[in-house]
């Protein structure tokens, strides 16, 4: 990668010395300090990221043409006081225009790939821009029958992709002043093989058919959608190369003091880091976290989450969900994973779960790289929790996603606005609320929306549905124009805040409120005139339904 970011802003003359002068426009391009060079921001950096990746394969490609000889003159005429012609700048302009290297460079793999369908024409604007600047650009604007020509077979290999994401997912929660040995020493031998199956997730979302690479069209597609933030630990990674370990960034100058007197201070060590995670549950560690990191940002994630709900500590129940999480007035994170049922149902229980949903008429979604059958769902839910009896809840930040077998995100649509609904018949996202009677003539069946994820009341079973044509609360797949529909056995469900110390002591005291109000509520003592006491209790919202804050599901 660095070798092919080194020769920017001419990708032909790849690979590149990594001199200092090529290192530095190695770091500025993976740490984001390009805003006056790449216009269109990440979408050039995704841009080159993948050309600098990507291998091409000759013996598939077609002959190329030359540019036409009588351009090349005529440029040489019009711009001989301007422009260098010697032979080694028109050899350059010939492969430029051809999509070839130049002759110094044959023999490596890496060269600059096209788009595959509809996107924009592979004319370097990068280059066209600085040579812009030189007076230089007609020697790049040849016969546009080279500019018809595509690279189609340019892509990036899967095994190098897989080692790619295992880094990223170590170096996600890396700060740029942090030392890389504390997230090494994490790297066990189980750790590894976790990251690899995390890995496989992710890669399996570019490629679902397994094909041997990644072309730029899946790889365009699907970063800015499931995974735009997936390069982000490349930041903070080649941040090292820019300032010493000894310069702390973070703290001020002291000033104020003398320079004999401040070599004499004492030296007061830095409290520790939080760890990323305060504890990890049956479904999230800290591969699935980085995972995440992918595209919820992850400075909202890494020491920033808090467990609210564990299935496994605190009861598979609405009630349990309710007495946990209702108090938190941050955005939070649903997780869910449980094995895929068989297409007929087994035992009393999957068929009775199987009687209460619509006939299924889609297929079971894919397997990714193995025929496991586990399955991992979850939401970002950007509203506090509440009950839903006719409306909805939930907002356009709202994002439901699959973590494995393979990974993809779901946006919110404005279509419809059932991103998420709490009821006593269950908890859906992307599902309508559930009608209070049943109307005479209308299925009685759980209504499940285009793109949707619903858990059973008892948290028992679970469904998520895809109807590529959309038309919901959440957009379809980007990447797969396919509809498929997986039931399943919910093993493990965690909720997690999103938020620090100040959204965690809001929601203390909410739970000290509700103590004091039950503690009021068993301290009244009733006097002979029952019904006038209990009306004098309903005035004070102490009973009844004006004031309910809590309780249970029933």
């Amino acid at each position: 990668m660095a070798t092919y970011l080194g020769a920017f802003p001419f990708p032909s003359l790849a690979p590149s010395i990594l001199t200092i002068e090529a290192m530095l426009k190695v770091v500025v391009i993976m740490t984001e300090r390009y805003g006056t060079v790449l216009k269109r921001g990440r979408a050039d950096r995704n841009k080159l990221l993948f050309r600098s990746l990507a291998v091409f394969d000759r013996r598939m490609s077609s002959v190329y043409e030359q540019p036409s000889q009588e351009l090349l003159e005529s440029v040489r005429d019009e711009k001989s006081d301007k422009v260098d012609t010697s032979d080694a700048v028109l050899e350059e302009a010939r492969s430029q225009a051809a999509g070839q290297e130049p002759r110094s460079a044959l023999g490596f793999a890496i060269d600059k790939p096209a788009n595959d369908e509809d996107e924009e024409e592979d004319d370097d604007e990068l280059a066209l821009a600085a040579l812009d600047s030189l007076d230089a650009i007609e020697v790049f604007k040849f016969d546009q029958r080279a500019t018809d020509t595509k690279i189609h077979h340019a892509q990036i290999p899967v095994d190098n992709f897989r080692r790619l994401l295992m880094l990223l997912l170590v170096i996600a929660p890396l700060d740029s002043q942090e030392s890389l040995s504390k997230h090494a020493e994490r790297l066990t031998p189980p750790r590894v093989e976790s990251l690899r199956q995390v890995a496989d997730s992710i890669l399996w979302s570019f490629t679902p058919e397994q094909n041997a690479g990644i072309f730029y069209h899946s790889f365009n597609k699907i970063i800015p959608t499931s995974l735009p933030y997936m390069f982000d630990g490349l930041n903070a990674l080649f941040e090292h190369f820019l300032f010493s370990k000894n310069i702390d960034l973070s703290k001020r100058k002291r000033s104020s003091a003398p320079a004999q007197m401040t070599s004499s201070l004492p030296q007061t060590l830095d409290p520790p880091l939080e760890p990323l995670l305060p504890r990890e549950g049956d479904v999230l560690n800290l591969d699935i976290l980085s995972q995440i990191s992918f595209f919820i940002k992850g400075n909202n994630l890494f020491r920033r989450l808090r467990p609210l709900y564990l299935g496994g500590d605190a009861g598979f129940s609405l009630g349990s969900i309710e007495q946990k999480v209702f108090n938190w007035r941050a955005p939070s994170i649903l997780l869910v994973s449980g094995t895929r049922l068989p297409s007929t149902p087994n035992g009393t229980r999957e068929r009775s779960f199987a009687d209460t949903l619509p006939a299924k008429r889609f297929p079971n979604g894919v397997s990714g790289n193995s025929s496991r059958n586990k399955v991992i769902f979850g939401a970002y839910i950007d509203v506090p929790w509440k009950h839903t009896y006719k409306e909805a809840i939930g907002g356009p930040e709202m994002l439901l996603f699959q973590l494995s077998p393979l990974h993809e995100v779901f946006h919110a649509s404005t279509l419809s606005r059932d991103y998420l609904t709490f009821t006593k018949a269950g908890l859906g996202l992307g599902c309508p609320p559930p009608r209070s009677k049943t109307i005479s003539g209308l299925s009685s069946h759980t209504a499940l929306g285009p793109v949707s994820l619903m858990l059973d009341s008892s948290l028992e079973f679970g469904v998520f549905t895809h109807d590529s044509t959309g038309g919901g609360s959440f957009h379809p797949s980007v990447s797969r124009r396919t509809d498929w529909q997986d039931r399943f056995e919910i093993e493990n469900l965690e909720i997690w805040g999103c938020g620090g110390d100040e959204e965690a002591a809001r929601q203390r005291a909410a739970w000290a409120f509700e103590e004091r109000e039950a503690e009021a509520r068993r301290s009244v003592k009733m006097g002979k005139d029952i019904e006038a006491d209990r009306a004098l209790l309903e005035m004070a919202g102490l009973v009844g339904g004006h004031g309910n804050t809590g309780g249970s599901m029933g």
